[in-house]
């Protein structure tokens, strides 16, 4: 049989790999060689690893595609590789019941992909395969056609806005940066991306980091810098693997390095790694790390593109801006900003997590609403409970309730709101989510993050969270919901960096909009059930069958009773574990 017009792609992020993808792999080498069906890894190959396909709960992911027709499996095991191979491969005939289904193309057809467009289809291992889909065409286009003042103004004119959170025009960081006059210039990328559920930097790094290369190399010419560095956390071994031999990959193409391409412009990236504190995610904290000092931000002005690193002018972009800017110079400013809104261009790449059907990678236009993205993308909310919020922005970002999900998603709507884009943080709630739960969460999250150096976000969140922590055990004041406003809001206006600056959003927000669930609290009772200080567990005689499996499942011995008669529970004596409402088969644990 020919192998001709086969290809297999296996998803080999990590969440394809975690799921089985090295050998799912090993699998397709194994039963192609059986068959007689040459194949092998790397490049003109008929098999390729590929980079996170978005849809990540569907792992591991695999395309065939035969004679110009793609088929794609989902939830793929070893073990199912020779009916794939024997079936598909060579009888011609593909397995119906393991391709994906309606909700996969659902979750992918409002999406406009520039970030994510070669994410999932190019190995991200093989340089060849990245300069097969134009890679490093842009580079060639600026450094041959382009002077490094034409190059901002493409940048300016398409409206790229940085990614990372704050959303400062990345063409204007760069003009202002160019401005300044000095013998030594740095561009960083920031790929210290801390948020809870946050996967965006990571997934682009893994699937296609030749696009960074390709867009720091690009900034580093428009602003006059000759080194660069990437900034990324130790914990993401996969992501930091595939950078440290794309950087290689490039310096052997003469892509990085001394007079690349033949030009007179040199320009080298060093990797830098993080230790995993989320504040270095600000950029002087970054800055600061980089230099070999604790992680810790400074106040601004000067802002780092007059002073940076080692006092010099400094451009800090995240990965997802950077990845932005080969496509925007290749297709042209006018075909970037003709996704998004008037203030806020192009696309934005969102990890969906939370109580959504379909949780994963998403690429959308700037101004889809919240209600697309969670209905039509997200394919509605788990167990079709119903939804109470949507927290974006991460643990910096507000609870935006259910009654606003026809909120568009850019940089202004969220922030009327009362939260903010961020670096890409989606998370869906529904009505089992207590909102207090989720500010005492958030919080949390921030206040053990706290670098320490100003008083207002070292104390303040302190603060902060203890009156949570006492609201959710029960012991509220009257006042605590006027006092986490009023403190919320000093720590918003007098902490030092955007941390401290943010970290009270999530409890404002939840305050704002879910008022009457903080007033329950204080009255002793939690709506959603979570908050198990303020749960009372009760046996429903009705239901109850006396199996006797509460009462073995309780560690406190709060149950009592006879076989096949009611039991009870001594609310005296329980522990508010949870264990009988778990194990019990008949629903005859209540709790309120």
């Amino acid at each position: 049989m020919k192998d001709k017009g086969i290809r297999i792609n296996i998803c080999m992020g990590t969440g394809g790999i975690a799921a089985g993808g090295a050998q799912v792999m090993e699998a397709f080498k194994k039963e192609l060689r059986k068959a007689g069906i040459k194949a092998s890894v790397g490049k003109r190959c008929t098999m390729h690893k590929v980079g996170c396909r978005g849809l990540c709960a569907k792992d591991v992911l695999v395309d065939v595609v035969k004679d110009g027709n793609k088929f794609t499996y989902q939830f793929i095991q070893a073990d199912m590789v020779p009916r794939i191979v024997q079936q598909h491969l060579i009888e011609n005939n593909p397995v119906s019941e393991w391709l994906v289904g309606e909700d996969y193309h659902n979750f992918h057809n409002k999406q406009v992909k520039v970030v994510l467009s070669d994410c999932g289809n190019i190995d991200p291992e093989d340089i060849e395969a990245y300069i097969k889909v134009k890679g490093y065409e842009a580079l060639k286009t600026v450094l041959k056609k382009l002077t490094p003042e034409k190059t901002i103004e493409i940048i300016k004119k398409s409206g790229l806005r940085g990614r990372g959170g704050a959303g400062f025009p990345t063409g204007t960081k760069w003009e202002i940066c160019r401005g300044v006059e000095a013998e030594q210039k740095y561009i960083i990328c920031n790929a210290d991306e801390g948020d809870p559920g946050a996967f965006m930097d990571r997934s682009v790094i893994e699937g296609n980091p030749h696009a960074v290369i390709e867009g720091m190399t690009i900034g580093a010419y428009a602003i006059g810098a000759d080194i660069g560095y990437v900034y990324i956390r130790a914990e993401y071994p996969l992501a930091v693997e595939r950078l440290k031999l794309a950087l290689k990959q490039a310096r052997k193409k003469k892509l990085l390095g001394k007079n690349i391409l033949g030009t007179k412009f040199s320009f080298d990236i060093k990797i830098k790694l993080g230790a995993g504190a989320f504040v270095c995610g600000e950029e002087t904290a970054l800055i600061a790390s980089i230099e070999g000092e604790r992680g810790m931000p400074r106040a601004k002005p000067p802002f780092p593109v007059h002073s940076g690193l080692w006092g010099k002018p400094t451009v800090i972009n995240n990965v997802e801006t950077l990845a932005n800017v080969p496509y925007i110079i290749r297709n042209g400013d006018k075909w970037f900003s003709s996704y998004g809104t008037e203030k806020s261009k192009g696309t934005k790449v969102f990890a969906l997590t939370g109580k959504v059907k379909n949780s994963g990678l998403i690429e959308v236009p700037m101004g889809i609403t919240l209600k697309e993205i969670i209905y039509d993308i997200g394919g509605g909310i788990e167990n079709d409970k119903a939804l109470k919020a949507v927290q974006t922005g991460g643990p910096s970002g507000g609870c935006i309730p259910a009654g606003m999900v026809d909120i568009k998603v850019d940089y202004e709507s969220l922030a009327q709101v009362g939260s903010i884009v961020g670096s890409g943080g989606m998370i869906v709630l529904d009505e089992d989510d207590c909102m207090v739960n989720v500010a005492k969460y958030f919080l949390q999250f921030t206040q053990a993050e706290s670098c320490g150096k100003c008083v207002p976000c070292r104390i303040g969140t302190k603060r902060l969270l203890e009156i949570l922590d006492r609201i959710t055990k029960g012991n509220g004041k009257e006042t605590d919901i006027e006092l986490l406003e009023k403190l919320g809001n000093d720590v918003k206006s007098a902490s030092l960096c955007g941390l401290g600056q943010t970290a009270p959003n999530p409890v404002l927000s939840t305050i704002k909009y879910f008022r009457h669930e903080y007033e329950a609290h204080l009255k002793g009772k939690c709506p959603a059930g979570v908050c198990k200080d303020l749960l009372t567990y009760y046996i429903l005689e009705e239901f109850c069958k006396g199996c006797g499996a509460c009462m073995r499942a309780c560690p406190a011995g709060a149950i009592t009773g006879e076989r096949k008669k009611p039991h009870k529970i001594d609310p005296e004596i329980c522990i508010k574990c949870g264990a009988c409402f778990e194990v019990c088969k008949f629903k005859a644990v209540g709790k309120e």
